[in-house]
């Protein structure tokens, strides 16, 4: 059971079922900590590590609901704090979800933070010290956070550019959790689980990812994640050839280059 205190005026933002989550080092005392505190947190990982089932199992863990809003680079502040609208010929002004997030004390998971516009990263400033407001310029108001209200935000370092990078002024506002793929063993539980396959299909699963992830100086950008190995165990549970399967849900979405698919290609063969 949850260990905060549900809100039951929002029960559409509660988690219901406990999400499967295994935990990999001392990450949830880090996040209980940095809860109990109200400092925001920054989560530092990987594509497909696992950093949003983890935000979820913390939300259920405590209790609280959960407003996620996925980044890209055309995210404006008025997406964030929102807008007036016609309604009913006449104009209303509708909470954006962070907000919401901010006035009902939900935790607000902002996920890919650097796909989203430099100037609307600027907004969450506030809320990140110990003034914990949010400015809704167009309303002329200053909200002050609920006790309870949470920012965490998500950050892929593999993505780092000139052009695709965090401030400092941003990132120097959150205390930060380093998340990695899984230890071989863990990786298999996981996939194991959420694929619904037996512990030996996993574990060539795992050994497969594990082998693509040596090779990413080759021109790979991301390593193959635990979720791609998720969709591949799914895809075998349904009957799929495990080779096939590894193709067409660890392999393709990784790369378009007919060289570095004939190598992945290689690797799959020795494994099935």
């Amino acid at each position: 059971m949850p260990e905060g205190d549900a809100l039951p005026e929002h029960p559409e933002l509660l988690i219901e079922k406990e999400p499967f989550y295994l935990a990999t080092g001392d990450e949830v005392d880090l996040f209980m900590a940095a809860y109990d505190a109200r400092l925001p947190v920054m989560l530092k990982g990987p594509t497909g590590c696992g950093k949003t089932r983890f935000v979820e199992y913390m939300a259920f863990r405590l209790g609280r609901p959960l407003i996620t809003v996925a980044c890209h680079e055309d995210l404006f502040a008025s997406d964030l704090i929102g807008r007036y609208l016609l309604k009913a010929d006449e104009t209303v002004w509708v909470d954006g979800p962070l907000t919401r997030a901010v006035r009902i004390g939900a935790f607000c998971y902002l996920d890919e933070i650097v796909e989203a516009r430099k100037d609307t990263t600027v907004v969450i400033h506030p809320l990140t010290d110990n003034r914990r407001t949010l400015p809704v310029d167009k309303k002329g108001e200053s909200l002050s956070a609920h006790p309870d209200f949470f920012l965490v935000i998500s950050y892929n370092p593999g993505y780092q550019s000139v052009l695709k990078d965090l401030k400092q002024s941003t990132r120097q506002r959150f205390v930060s959790i380093d998340f990695d793929y899984p230890d071989a063993d863990q990786e298999a539980d996981i996939v194991a689980h959420e694929g619904e396959v037996d512990l030996e299909t996993a574990a060539r699963l795992v050994s497969l990812a594990r082998k693509i992830r040596g090779i990413r100086e080759q021109g790979l950008t991301e390593g193959a994640s635990t979720r791609l190995l998720i969709y591949a165990a799914q895809m075998i549970r349904r009957g799929i050839d495990p080779a096939a399967a590894c193709r067409t849900a660890v392999c393709l979405p990784l790369t378009d280059d007919l060289r570095l698919l004939e190598t992945l290609q290689e690797l799959i063969d020795d494994l099935f």
